[in-house]
C-alpha cells in the first residue's frame, strides 16, 4: 500500500499544533507571572533573568505536556498499525489519515505519543519521590544536626552506609523484578510514607499547640489525608479509587526514596549545624521554645534556599536515573512509554534506523536542562537573600 507523507513544514506545523493547550497555558502563565511579579516572592525573582524563565518555561512546558497528554496525543501510546513499522517521520496512517509525526517504532506505534505520555510517567515519579526524599532527609537531618551527639552519630552512620553502596548498584538491587516477591519494598513504603505524616503534625502541633481551635483541624486534615494517601499507595487500597500505584512503579518510588534520603540529610544536618549558632536561635531559646518548634520555625525556614535548589537538581538526577533503568529494563513495564524504555527499544536497531531514538532522548535531555536552569536562578536568588 503507497503511503503518503508530510514535509518539514508540515511535520513543524503538526507538532505546534498538537501541542495548542500546552503553548495556551504557557502564554497565560507568562503573562500572569509578569503581571503580577513583585507579589509572587521567589517565584516572581526568577523572571529577572532570562536563565530564570528558561528553566521555568522549559518545566512548565513538560508539566502542561503531562497535564494534557490526552489532548496532546495523536495514537494511543500502546497501539500498533502493522503497517506503520519503522514509518520515517511524517508517515500518514492509511486508515486514519493522521500522521505519525515523529515516526513509528520497530513496534509500529506512534513515537510522537509515546514520548508525549513519557512525560506523564517522569512527572509523576520523580517529582513525587523527590518530596518524599526530602521530607525523610529533613525528618532526620533536623535532629541529626540540632542535638548533636549519640543521636548524630547514629543517624549518620546509617545514612554513610546507604551512601556507601554504589549508585547504579544499589538501584540494580532494589528494582530488580523478583524483588517484588518480597515484602521489602512494602515494607520500606510503609515506613518511609509516614514521615510526611509525622513531619506535618508536628509542624502544626509546635506551631498551635496554645490555639486548639487552630490545631485540632489542622491535625485532623493532616491524618484524614495522610491515611488516605498512605491507604492508596502502601496497600492500594484507597476506598475511592483515586490514589494508586502500580508494583512497578511502586518499587521504584521506594527505590529513589531510600538512596535519595541520606543525601537529604546530610545536606539538612550540615546547614542546622552552622544555623544553629545564630541570634535568632539563641533568641528563640531563651524565650523557652520548645526545640522541634525551633527546628521546624527558626532553622528550617533559614534553610529553604539551599534546600529548593538541591531539589530542582536531585529531580533532574532521578529523571536521568529512571531513564537509566529504563534503558536497562528494570523497574517498568517493557511497553511503558517512559523516555528510557523508549530509548533502549530504540537503540536496538539504531543503525538502521535513528528517528526513533530522537525525540524521548531530546525530551529527556531538555527536561534535565530546564531542571538545572532553575536550579541555578534560585541558587542566585538564594546568594541574594
Amino acid at each position: 500500500m503507497q503511503m503518503d507523507y508530510l514535509g518539514i513544514t508540515g511535520i513543524v506545523l503538526g507538532v505546534l499544533k498538537q501541542f495548542w493547550p500546552v503553548w495556551l497555558a504557557l502564554a497565560l502563565v507568562l503573562v500572569a507571572s509578569f503581571t503580577f511579579k513583585k507579589r509572587l516572592g521567589l517565584y516572581g525573582h526568577l523572571f529577572d533573568s532570562g536563565v530564570g524563565i528558561a528553566g521555568v518555561m522549559i518545566c512548565l512546558f513538560w508539566l502542561f505536556t503531562a497535564m494534557f497528554a490526552a489532548v496532546v496525543v495523536t495514537f494511543d501510546p500502546l497501539a500498533q498499525v502493522a503497517i506503520m513499522k519503522d514509518a520515517l517521520p511524517g508517515a500518514i496512517d492509511p486508515q486514519s489519515g493522521v500522521a505519525y509525526l515523529f515516526g513509528g517504532d520497530r513496534l509500529a506505534r506512534d513515537i510522537f505519543s509515546r514520548m508525549v505520555y513519557g512525560s506523564r510517567i517522569v512527572l509523576i515519579i520523580a517529582p513525587a519521590a523527590t518530596a518524599f526524599a526530602l521530607m525523610v532527609g529533613t525528618t532526620l537531618g533536623l535532629p541529626a544536626g540540632y542535638y548533636g551527639g549519640r543521636i548524630d552519630s547514629v543517624l549518620s552512620f546509617l545514612a554513610n552506609l546507604v551512601l556507601a553502596f554504589p549508585v547504579i548498584l544499589l538501584f540494580y538491587l532494589l528494582v530488580t523484578p523478583g524483588i517484588m516477591d518480597t515484602p521489602i519494598p512494602y515494607a520500606l513504603a510503609a515506613v518511609f510514607f509516614l514521615f510526611p505524616i509525622v513531619f506535618f503534625a508536628v509542624l502544626f502541633f509546635t506551631r498551635f499547640k496554645t490555639r486548639p481551635e487552630r490545631l485540632y483541624p489542622l491535625l485532623g486534615l493532616t491524618l484524614v489525608l495522610g491515611a488516605w494517601i498512605y491507604a492508596g499507595l502502601v496497600f492500594d487500597a484507597d476506598p475511592l479509587g483515586l490514589i494508586s500505584i502500580s508494583p512497578n512503579q511502586l518499587n521504584i518510588f521506594v527505590a529513589v526514596v531510600f538512596a535519595s534520603s541520606p543525601g537529604v540529610f546530610r545536606i539538612v544536618r550540615g546547614l542546622v549545624m552552622d544555623i544553629k549558632t545564630r541570634d535568632y536561635v539563641a533568641a528563640a531559646q531563651t524565650r523557652g521554645e520548645t526545640p522541634w518548634y525551633i527546628m521546624l520555625w527558626e532553622i528550617l525556614p533559614n534553610a529553604r534556599g539551599p534546600l529548593i535548589v538541591d531539589a530542582c537538581l536531585r529531580i533532574g538526577y532521578t529523571t536521568i536515573l529512571l531513564g537509566t533503568l529504563g534503558y536497562f529494563g528494570l523497574g517498568l513495564a517493557p511497553e511503558s512509554p517512559d523516555w528510557g524504555t523508549s530509548i533502549k527499544e530504540a537503540s536496538r536497531l539504531l543503525r538502521a534506523q535513528i528517528h526513533p531514538a530522537l525525540p524521548p532522548t531530546i525530551a529527556l535531555m531538555s527536561f534535565v536542562l530546564g531542571l538545572n536552569l532553575l536550579a541555578d536562578a534560585l541558587r542566585e536568588q538564594s546568594m541574594k537573600d
